[in-house]
């Protein structure tokens, strides 16, 4: 989870995009609450001890929007970013897409379950019954590795030796000890088994996603339009490459104040593009992608962290977890699937003795998502009172939030696209979060999901 800020720009509030997400009126009254969380968010974008490129927020309260915005910029223009390029800037809007980082995994968890709903898979089998080939780690090799323990972040697997290969490069040769590309097996945990301790993993997503080719045949990023963003009528995919060309004008470039792939800050400098960068020539297909065999290896599509989508859309996604699986008059998943997805599955103990919380970020898990305990130390919101699950998103300079409380149907999508600086800097005053981005969490909260007005407004 990762962000930042540039110039202001507050975008109008919702819009009537869809019928399904459209914004109630909002009363007379409701108006000074609204303007008062537009100038604190565009307070918040503005910091000049933490300036964000760009940042996109939407609040739901009692399963209805009430809240809306945008602010910055999803691109950069040659003004502000170096002489970088000559194109004018580009503001954030509501409909604007980002690669949503880690967010990603739990819209994977979304589709798999419902493979799991259609019996093509089942959480508490052998993935290698899946694979085609023995997926095991060599030090507990007696012990099998499901797809809950992958979900859950306890398969074992590490990402020292990786997470991500060519389409060209089976899972295989890499996975399995004596393979042309297995290595040293940095990829396996040599301390715990399956099932023994938590490490969050980005690799189990690339091996999840290689198991739901695997089952239906498809390519991962075609059968997660099939699965989860069509049915939701949601602009979005996996790869810039395949966008229609009016969802890629929306797509927003991600930066840093840092050099590429270092970790050199310079606040008094230029915004440096870190990916989604295509202003110069458009995004090219994945290399091998007309001969790939899906079910052989889906990392180049990141199951892990590479849906570039809205945080509108994600709101619809919200939603529809809040009325029990349905969207409309249609069911995307069955409640108790859901029921099942979100039951917590691992606490961390507090000691490290069950699992690593990467220094506060990771105290409880579900299937595919990250549970946020309302407790001291970790709570999304100052003065806490807001209890979720969901997920947390940070690479290439954006920081996400996804928190929903799905019984009462309240919940808030953050987005941030860049910071300034090091966000890790930035420390939280009551969370594992940047400062920054518990500032944004408690306006939205105390203004759209605590206020009055806010109440009014959804009405």
């Amino acid at each position: 989870m990762n962000e930042r800020r540039r110039s202001l720009l507050g975008m109008a509030l919702l819009g009537a995009v869809e019928p399904l997400f459209a914004m109630p009126s909002s009363p007379a009254t409701a108006l000074p609450a609204r303007q008062a969380l537009d100038a604190e968010l565009a307070a918040i974008v503005n910091d000049p001890a933490m300036q964000l490129t760009s940042l996109s927020v939407l609040a739901i309260r009692g399963g209805q929007a009430v809240y809306e915005q945008a602010f910055g910029r999803r691109y950069i223009g040659s003004d502000n970013s170096g002489g970088a390029g000559a194109l004018p800037d580009r503001p954030a809007t509501p409909d604007t897409l980002f690669r949503i980082a880690s967010i990603s995994k739990m819209m994977t968890t979304l589709g798999l379950m419902r493979l799991v709903e259609a019996g093509r898979v089942a959480l508490d089998t052998d993935v290698s019954d899946y694979l085609g080939f023995s997926l095991r780690n060599p030090h507990f090799a007696d012990q099998p590795i499901t797809l809950r323990t992958l979900l859950t972040h306890t398969s074992s697997l590490r990402d020292e030796g990786g997470y991500s290969w060519p389409l060209a490069t089976a899972l295989k040769d890499v996975l399995v000890p004596g393979a042309p590309l297995y290595g040293e097996g940095g990829m396996w945990s040599r301390r715990a088994g399956p099932g023994a301790y938590f490490t969050y993993c980005n690799l189990g997503w690339g091996v999840i996603g290689t198991v739901m080719e695997r089952v239906t045949g498809e390519r991962f990023d075609l059968l997660m339009q099939r699965l989860l963003l069509q049915p939701l009528g949601l602009e979005g995919g996996y790869h810039p490459s395949a966008l229609p060309p009016a969802a890629l004008g929306k797509l927003a470039t991600l930066y840093r104040k840092r050099t590429v792939d270092t970790e050199v800050w310079n606040a008094a400098g230029p915004w440096i593009p870190q990916v989604d960068d295509y202003s110069a020539r458009p995004p090219a297909s994945p290399a091998g992608i007309a001969t790939y065999v899906p079910g052989t290896n889906a990392t180049p599509f990141s199951p892990t962290g590479g849906l570039r989508i809205s945080a509108r859309a994600l709101g619809v996604v919200m939603r529809m977890l809040m009325n029990g699986g349905m969207h409309g008059s249609t069911r995307i998943v069955q409640r108790a699937t859901l029921e099942r997805m979100f039951a917590r599955q691992w606490t961390h103990d507090g000691k490290g003795g069950n699992g690593d919380s990467l220094g506060g970020f990771f105290n409880a898990w579900g299937l595919g998502n990250a549970q946020f305990p309302d407790r001291p130390g970790m709570a999304l919101v100052e003065g806490g009172g807001f209890e979720a699950v969901g997920h947390l998103g940070d690479a290439y300079g954006l920081r996400s939030v996804f928190a929903a409380d799905l019984a009462r149907g309240n919940g808030m999508i953050v987005l941030a696209g860049g910071t300034s600086s090091d966000p890790a800097l930035d420390k939280g005053r009551h969370s594992a979060l940047a400062r920054y981005e518990e500032r944004i969490l408690t306006a939205l909260y105390r203004h759209a999901l605590a206020g009055p007005s806010a109440g009014q407004a959804a009405t």
